[in-house]
């Protein structure tokens, strides 16, 4: 059974398509990562899955639930952790952690040690009684994670759980997720326009972009889409057109002038590039290479790099749809 089935889902605003008919399945157990840059859909993508936000066609199932028909069955069995901060800044992180507690029927005992393990799990118990505004990021995301955690939770949704913070804490999150899966055999589902981030944590990624699912897979298969190394070349005299050999097995031309190819092995091809260069009286100004990243997999399969777009439109959206779910 999967932990989350999702057929034709689609999300418009008016004549604006946010989500355009995706299909997914995240399995039990597993981290699912969603790649893709801001604005490619994958907030609205997660506010229809913890039913925040109604579907305009298609239907999704969480934990065997479906988000329009089952909502209440849904909430019980996720926790969500928003993009933006949604702590109360001027509660103590143990208020924080009650107060949800409260919400979802905790009570005495039981509530007061579930909050002490979990912010013992994310190495906050010392800061118990510390007022949340006087929290680093780092320390502000983590306890965010106990919150979502408290009610046991069997899907945690985590919406650019590391944006905005220093690569030391990046990491530091990354163990705690890698540690929910391991030590809770909990089903992840991330949002994230950081490649090393998915790569890094995500047994399967869905790359999205401008609404719609364009390669799916783990890290090696994507990275399998353009061969095993890839070179980079651009020419001096301006020549912009694919080379074809045999050794090549994918010639693409960029949008700033450079020839990507890719080829099973660089250290080989490398030479025989120049061999063609001279022969061909080309002039080469710059030549590189390097293993696929998942980056290199967005540029193949767009031809541009993973950008950082305006969200804007949405920002409305999310406060209210937040709002909501509090």
């Amino acid at each position: 059974m999967y932990a989350i089935e999702v057929e034709n889902l689609t999300k418009r605003f008016g004549d604006l398509i946010a989500v355009d008919h995706v299909n997914f399945t995240v399995k039990k157990g597993e981290i699912f990562a969603f790649l893709g840059p801001n604005g490619a859909g994958k907030t609205t993508t997660i506010n229809m899955l913890t039913t925040l936000l109604k579907p305009t066609e298609g239907r999704a199932t969480v934990a065997g639930y479906d988000v329009v028909k089952e909502p209440s069955e849904v909430r019980k069995k996720i926790g969500i952790v928003f993009q933006d901060p949604s702590l109360d800044r001027e509660l103590t992180a143990y208020e924080n952690m009650y107060i949800h507690g409260k919400i979802y029927g905790y009570n005495g005992i039981k509530l007061k040690e579930r909050i002490n393990d979990l912010l013992k799990f994310v190495e906050l118990e010392r800061f118990k009684d510390k007022v949340v505004k006087t929290f680093s990021g780092g320390m502000a995301r983590r306890l965010e994670i106990a919150r979502a955690l408290i009610h046991e939770p069997e899907i945690l949704f985590l919406d650019e759980p590391t944006i905005g913070l220093d690569p030391h804490t990046r990491a530091h999150i990354w163990e705690y997720i890698k540690r929910m899966k391991k030590e809770r055999d909990m089903t992840i589902f991330l949002t994230t326009h950081y490649m090393d981030e998915a790569d890094q944590l995500a047994d399967r990624i869905a790359i999205i972009d401008h609404g719609k699912i364009i390669a799916e897979g783990t890290a090696d298969e994507l990275k399998r889409l353009i061969g095993n190394d890839v070179v980079y070349l651009k020419f001096t005299n301006g020549m912009i057109e694919c080379i074809k050999a045999e050794f090549i097995k994918d010639c693409k031309i960029l949008p700033d002038g450079r020839i990507e190819l890719g080829v099973e092995n660089a250290s080989e091809a490398i030479p025989k590039i120049f061999e063609l260069s001279i022969q061909k009286s080309w002039k080469i100004l710059e030549v590189s290479y390097h293993k696929p990243t998942l980056n290199d997999v967005f540029l193949y399969l767009t031809g541009r790099e993973i950008r950082e777009e305006n969200g804007e439109s949405f920002a409305i959206l999310k406060t209210v749809a937040r709002r909501r779910f509090r």
